[in-house]
């Protein structure tokens, strides 16, 4: 065996030193100072002499000065590092060359011979074994578990048994693991008694770290004997500590896999785990439940125990682990987490957006007509409180966009609660959720006509809070596809044709010059003055003046603002919407004749200015001027020719509404799809 190969057996630790400052120093150099009596000294040579072993040097000198000069300290760091240089330091002799071209030929193979000097080591592990402090002798029992030769755990073997009737549990938890390890290498030769010994040892213990150890040795080597500890004590596991009952959750999995029919023997205990006062204990004790058993009882139990560690953790991880668990459940067991859906909605309230969306991916698959109104309740409440300040900071408009994706859901397909949650959620039309409340919104007037006249006059009354282009585009489309009553038909045109002022709809010459002072008396100003610098000499110093923080003073309304701003696609939105209006009045006797000829004229100038718009606008056009012109045109002949209204009226009033039905239909048919697959 080589001085390589022996290092690397037993390079089971990282020495962190600042010994190799400057170089390591030579073996004489280390060798002299292991025979200083500067207990100090000792120690920086023990480790400069660790570290040329773990660099590959052989330092043969070395072995004898530790055992003269540092092996009987009393210094507790020095007897560590002792600890350290005997896991490193070579423990047998190198085969001659005879030997090993004898053995490589065929011979009988190289036989290890234990250098002499190991005598002598084994009888100093041996006094700090029988060592009346406790921390040394728990200190070197540890290091018996890094130990795998047997020539020199023999000798040790009646000093480990003995310390298992030590007083102090430090010593007893560490001879537990010393006998396990020794058992699991050698344990025919050198401690065959090894399992019944621990048996023993554990009826009569009392400390928890103690006794998990023990345990685990039974666990490990002889199971009958675990199984026989474990029956006696059925109704104690709870008080043996965490430990232990994670010792017996691993061992009920190891068992019940290779014999299903052990799980009886493990129920019980189970059932008493779950209501563990250690997270650990109950989160394993469920999940051991589920792998094991089907029943609905135990299913029930286990799912319970789950939604009170997510709603009693506080840390994040915890949470998200448990929801992975709940949702594995959904698929075999949804009717068990029905009956506990409302107590996963609890877990809404925690800051994380991360564990929110988790919570209803959860729960939308197991929504029911029994419990959907509940839900949608408590997810209007949770709408609702976004409005705060210190939450919407803490979530951001994500978690209002989840929470409203989440009532779309239920109202497609419970429809008997949408009337309940749309008219709370056109509140949020002005919100940064806007986009997801209107299309939310438009899908539910296509598919529900009995709602329409009162979220008609909800669209109306909020057009002006609304700051979004594309919500704004959809509300005009809305209101021209789906506004039919005279009284709806006058009010949403009076409302489009007010809001967006009187045409043209470009910035005037004044208004232009005005904003052009107010920005430049805004923008930051470059200032120089003279400083003094901190050694007293001066400096020139050039700084720019902050610019003043804009005042919010207009109050132009939001339609007429967007169309000065250059937004050609909401123009046009806006004039199809108005045609269609103008077209739908013409048909109601309730509306006279001459209010339609108003209205048409006064939809015609709008488009007018529309127009005037595109050609005058310098910003990022979202349509091209020719296609404005191209639409505007055909909503003017719909109006005012009436050989083309006669052709474009079924267009505009009702082909459009059935695009968008068969467009409905379409998304609903893949999401049915979809769920069939998962």
């Amino acid at each position: 065996m080589s001085t390589a190969n022996a290092n690397e057996s037993y390079c089971t630790f990282t020495l962190s030193s600042d010994v190799t400052a400057g170089g390591l120093p030579s073996e004489e150099e280390i060798a002299k100072d292991l025979e200083s009596t500067d207990t100090n000294v000792k120690k920086h040579a023990l480790r400069a002499a660790i570290m040329a072993m773990l660099g590959g040097e052989a330092m043969p000198r070395i072995l004898m000065q530790v055992i003269r000069f540092c092996i009987n300290s009393d210094d507790k760091q020095l007897k560590k590092l002792c600890m350290l240089y005997w896991e490193v330091v070579p423990k047998y002799q190198e085969p001659s060359s005879e030997a090993m071209l004898a053995a490589a030929s065929g011979g009988p193979p190289v036989q290890r011979k234990m250098l002499p000097e190991m005598l002598l080591v084994c009888n100093a592990l041996m006094n700090d074994l029988n060592h009346p402090n406790e921390f040394v002798r728990g200190s070197m029992l540890r290091f018996m578990c890094k130990l795998k030769d047997e020539e020199i755990l023999g000798p040790l073997i009646p000093s480990i048994k003995a310390c298992l009737e030590h007083r102090h549990p430090y010593v007893r938890k560490n001879a537990a693991l010393a006998i396990f390890h020794a058992h699991k290498l050698h344990g025919e030769t050198l401690i065959p008694d090894g399992p019944e010994l621990i048996a023993t040892f554990l009826e009569q213990e009392t400390d928890l770290a103690s006794r998990r150890n023990a345990f685990l040795m039974l666990y490990n080597e002889n199971e009958e004997l675990a199984f026989g500890f474990l029956a006696r004590n059925m109704d104690d596991v709870m008080k043996y500590g965490d430990g232990f009952a994670l010792l017996v959750l691993d061992l009920t999995r190891k068992v019940c896999r290779r014999d299903p029919t052990q799980k009886s023997r493990f129920v019980r205990v189970l059932f008493q785990m779950l209501s563990s006062t250690s997270a650990a204990v109950s989160y394993e004790a469920a999940w051991t439940l589920v792998s094991l058993s089907s029943a609905p009882t135990a299913v029930r139990a286990a799912a319970m125990t789950y939604v009170n560690l997510l709603n009693g953790q506080n840390d994040n991880n915890v949470k998200l682990i448990v929801l992975m668990r709940l949702e594995a459940l959904k698929t075999k067991h949804s009717k068990i987490l029905q009956e506990l859906l409302m107590d996963i909605l609890r877990a809404l309230s925690s800051p994380n957006p991360d564990i929110c969306k988790k919570v209803l991916d959860v729960v939308v698959d197991v929504i029911t007509t029994r419990n959907v109104q509940d839900v949608v309740n408590v997810l209007k409440r949770e709408v609702q409180k976004t409005i705060a300040d210190d939450l919407q900071e803490e979530k951001g408009g994500d978690y209002r966009n989840m929470l409203i994706r989440t009532i779309h859901g239920c109202a497609v397909r419970f429809p008997k609660v949408a009337e309940s949650v749309v008219h709370v959620l056109a509140d949020f039309l002005g919100t940064d959720s806007g986009m997801q409340v209107i299309i939310f919104v438009r899908a539910i007037v296509e598919q529900y006509p009995d709602l329409r006249p009162p979220l008609l006059n909800k669209l109306v009354e909020s057009i002006d809070s609304v700051q979004s282009n594309q919500v704004l585009c959809v509300c005009l489309w809305i209101l021209g596809e789906y506004t039919e009553s005279a009284d709806s038909i006058t009010e949403a045109f009076d409302t489009i044709v007010e809001q967006a002022g009187e045409p043209p709809f470009i910035i005037q010459t004044k208004d232009k010059e005005a904003e052009k002072e107010a920005a430049e008396a805004e923008a930051p100003k470059m200032v120089t003055k003279n400083v003094v610098l901190s050694d007293g000499t001066y400096a020139t110093q050039t700084v720019y003046s902050e610019a003043k923080a804009p005042v919010a003073s207009d109050t132009t309304a939001s339609l007429r603002r967007m169309l000065i701003s250059g937004d050609v696609f909401l123009g046009e939105t806006m004039a199809a919407s108005l045609t269609k209006l103008c077209l739908r009045a013409g048909d109601l006797p309730e509306i006279e004749p001459t209010k339609v000829k108003s209205m048409t004229g006064t939809a015609v100038l709008a488009m007018c200015g529309v127009v005037k718009m595109a050609e005058v606008t310098v910003a990022a056009q979202r349509s091209s001027l020719a296609d404005c012109q191209e639409r505007i045109t055909l909503c003017c002949r719909a109006l005012l020719d009436p050989s083309a209204q006669a052709h474009l009226k079924k267009i505009f009033l009702k082909e459009g509404r059935e695009r968008f039905a068969e467009f409905l239909k379409i998304i609903k048919e893949r999401e049915l799809k979809e769920a069939a697959k998962e």
